[in-house]
């Protein structure tokens, strides 16, 4: 069924159920609001989005409105433009004045939206709240003083990661937000996934800047300073310096940090190689050895791994004891590289570029993560925070020369690649397994069952005669499906209804991570990945096991995969928090 209006004079037709800002959006144009992002459900919370309707003359909120036949839509008067202008400067008179010292700064929609409005001065008092910043997690920091009482913060963490960390305390002007029972982050359900931040559309929430501490490391001349760069952040950050979404700006990244003054440039993406022999290789013994609990589920993104330990702890047994892919090649830059470069490990500092927050609070979750006697990665910085760096760098993004990495830490397959969107530790590991359990080399190593935005994705594929049935989850609502399937099997004594599952805590699994530039959709989402899956097709190695260097570090150093020395410096263990148990 479709419906047919008029907007602005313009005939529009449109599915039903469609709202009048969506609708708007198909005769181009653009009705301003600050409450609704294209990931959420409509709350009509700030009021700008009104338009009029001619045959009533009432105002409504263009966000959750629905179209409906024979509507004539009036969305830009002086009349409406003059209601908006006035909401803006009731939203600013309770904003700090500090956009230039804000890390939203140039990339706010609020101060956008002053712009568009031309908003420089307003005669209302100004009421700034005196609320404390809230950064115990060391990951997220929330500043109440400039939250705008959108709830896309709230909406995200309760309904899409199930979370519910973060809720409205207080009413009226008194309006804020905060974890419930008005506790700190740190001591709250939040797992600090950072979906919140990239949904804010102010300074209120924002990552945990550690961009200056690295430039202090960085001149430190008893340091020798490493960086990895993941996979998903390759193909995101040129959105900071104008290039089109999913553009892969690999080899410029590796060329900026050495200008920047990295000694050595490691990819993450040879961690992620490493990740699946060793995964790949837990699944065989579980599945066709019979030594474990199948399912077997991945284990490589930290917000979900903080969620399954305060959430559903009972899946202890069944998740893989890999580090992720990060801590991995942090690990082995203190030990096999400080080694081949004849470098005590204390001198090395690791540095990660990630998509993610949560990885700031994932290198000191536990001993585990300092395997080498130090801390394997001395810190975890965002995509934006290394955007940022760049810029002060004064490095030209458009035009500087690519660059190789350091083989030794650096050389990756394409199944490596593909760690960074939905799917792809499943079809990677696939290909490895289907290579570990048959000992031949798959003749297909493209699965298009595990890719794309379903929230949760099913297959069963064939391995030496056995089906293997496998899932793959993204965005932590999407999970209870998963795990409540596993959990219903078990307690009925019943085979596991799948062998092999993948969860990423992000919507669109790194690519949409909590630290990737703003204003991500699903649009954003696909058009990383798509670059991600571009880069696995042109690469020279298109399976994990195929990557000379891993083979060469397990011929070197480590023995074979689930070798003593492997499980020291690549595994970890889970602890149950009952805390948190709902």
């Amino acid at each position: 069924m479709t419906v047919k209006a008029i907007i602005n004079g313009i005939p529009v037709e449109v599915a039903e159920g469609t709202s009048i800002l969506d609708a708007a959006k198909k005769v181009s144009v653009k009705i301003p609001a600050l409450c609704k992002h294209p990931d959420l459900d409509h709350t009509a919370a700030c009021g700008i989005c009104i338009v009029r309707i001619k045959a009533t003359g009432r105002t409504l909120r263009a966000c959750c409105t629905p179209l409906e036949n024979g509507m004539e839509i009036t969305t830009h008067d002086p009349e409406i433009v003059n209601v908006r202008r006035g909401i803006v400067e009731m939203i600013m008179s309770k904003h700090p004045n500090e956009c230039v010292t804000c890390a939203r700064n140039q990339n706010c929609e609020l101060q956008t939206m002053c712009a568009d409005f031309n908003i420089h001065t307003t005669d209302l008092d100004n009421i700034v709240p005196d609320l404390p910043v809230d950064a115990t997690t060391k990951s997220i920091v929330l500043d109440p003083r400039k939250c705008i009482s959108c709830g896309r913060c709230i909406q995200v963490c309760q309904k899409d990661q199930n979370v519910w960390a973060l809720t409205f305390m207080e009413r009226g002007i008194e309006t804020r937000i905060a974890p419930a029972g008005d506790i700190s982050m740190a001591e709250s359900p939040c797992v600090k996934c950072g979906q919140c931040s990239a949904h804010c559309p102010t300074g209120a929430i924002v990552e945990y800047d550690e961009g200056p501490d690295v430039w202090a490391k960085l001149a430190d001349p008893e340091l020798h300073c490493v960086v990895q760069i993941a996979p998903a952040v390759r193909v995101a950050i040129g959105e900071a310096f104008g290039f089109k979404p999913g553009t892969n700006l690999t080899g410029k990244i590796y060329a900026a940090l050495r200008r920047m003054g990295f000694k050595a440039v490691f990819d993450t993406n040879f961690g992620a190689d490493l990740t699946i022999l060793e995964e790949g290789s837990e699944f065989v013994e579980r599945f066709a050895h019979g030594k474990g609990e199948l399912p077997l589920i991945t284990s490589c993104c930290p917000a979900w791994v903080d969620f399954m330990e305060k959430y559903h702890s009972d899946m202890i047994p069944h998740f893989s004891s890999c580090k992720s892919p990060h801590e991995m090649v942090g690990a082995l830059s203190k030990t096999y590289y400080a080694e081949k470069i004849k470098t005590e490990a204390k001198k090395i500092y690791m540095v990660s570029v990630m998509p993610c927050t949560a990885k700031k609070y994932e290198i000191q979750r536990s001993d585990d993560m300092k395997s080498s006697g130090y801390q394997d990665v001395d810190v975890s910085i965002t995509t934006r925070e290394l955007a940022r760096m760049i810029k002060q760098a004064g490095i030209d993004m458009q035009s500087i020369p690519e660059e190789q990495p350091d083989h030794l830490l650096g050389a990756y397959s394409g199944a490596g690649t593909i760690f960074g969107a939905t799917g792809g530790v499943m079809e990677a590991a696939i290909r490895t397994a289907l290579k570990l359990v048959t000992g031949q080399t798959p003749g297909r190593v493209d699965f298009e069952v595990t890719r794309g935005l379903k929230g949760v994705k099913e297959g069963v594929l064939e391995v030496a005669g056995k089906q293997v049935k496998i899932a793959v989850a993204h965005g932590l609502g999407n999970v209870e499906y998963v795990i409540n399937k596993v959990r219903e099997a078990k307690q009925k004594g019943e085979a596991p209804p799948w062998h092999f599952i993948e969860v990423m805590a992000c919507p669109g699994g790194c690519v949409g991570g909590g630290g990737q530039p703003y204003g991500v959709t699903d649009e954003l989402r696909l058009a990383r990945a798509k670059g991600l899956y571009q880069e696995d097709q042109a690469g020279m190695w298109r399976c994990s096991h195929d990557n000379p260097y891993i083979q060469k570090l397990y011929d070197e150093y480590l023995g074979k995969p689930l070798s003593e020395k492997s499980h020291h410096l690549l595994h970890t263990h889970y602890n149950p928090r009952p805390q948190y148990q709902r």
